[in-house]
């Protein structure tokens, strides 16, 4: 169950009700807040929390800004290809890439403001950005291996949402499909990093030495500009 209401400071509050929460918790999710609660909780004591960490709420809001909606204005430089949306006489939604541009084609009469519609269209870039991820990265990150005497026993592409790439103790890496949402600088980073966990598995300071010459000392610069930039969510 759910409910809202509107703050002039903190915009539309979802306050939702979980027979598993046992606390009352706070989140952050594409610049919208989001308050849990027990079913059988308080509501007075749940919006009394919530006004109790209205600064700390607007801060994180600042930080975590919520993304413009995918419609045509959308205007996007993928590592391989631009993204464009516009709308067509058909009746459904369908894809092309073609010279460097992935157009997605909509019905007219799209509403780009339904959660529906916006699903839809990160699930067909999610397609897209799978194609060219499997085309491209499982060889980018042999040729860094090679170069540098890495040994990994295999490489998956995945959806992950929370980790742009992991590496296992097996010597297994995994690569996040949205990693072509990055420009390939921050790609060789990731892949770089990823690698050097096959000889460092934790983020002590060996790691990021050996990051660091691999990186032509860049390592942290490059780890600072990787947090600008957001998976599709």
């Amino acid at each position: 169950m759910e409910k809202y209401f509107d703050d002039k400071e903190l915009g539309r509050v979802v306050i939702r009700y979980s027979e598993r929460a046992r606390n009352y918790t706070l989140k952050i999710t594409n610049g919208q807040v989001f308050a849990t609660m027990p079913v059988r909780g308080s509501e007075e004591k749940m919006l009394t929390f919530i006004l109790g960490n209205r600064e700390k709420i607007k801060a994180a809001l600042k930080k975590h800004p919520a993304r413009p909606l995918l419609n045509e204005q959308t205007d996007w430089q993928t590592a391989t290809f631009r993204v464009r949306i516009v709308r067509t006489e058909r009746d459904n939604f369908y894809m092309t890439l073609k010279d460097g541009v992935l157009q997605i084609s909509c019905p007219q009469a799209t509403n780009f403001a339904d959660d529906e519609v916006q699903q839809l269209l990160k699930q067909m870039l999610a397609s897209a950005f799978r194609h060219e991820a499997k085309r491209y990265l499982p060889g980018r990150l042999s040729a860094w291996a090679q170069k540098y005497g890495f040994v990994y026993k295999q490489v998956k592409i995945n959806s992950s949402q929370t980790h742009w790439g992991s590496c296992t103790s097996s010597k297994h890496i995994n690569l996040s499909l949205y990693l072509m949402l990055l420009p390939w600088h921050l790609i060789d980073y990731v892949l770089l990093h990823e690698l050097c966990h096959l000889k460092e598995m934790s983020h002590n300071e060996h790691f990021w030495n050996l990051l660091d010459r691999l990186t032509d000392g860049k390592a942290k610069a490059l780890r600072t500009e990787l947090k600008l930039y957001h998976m599709l969510k």
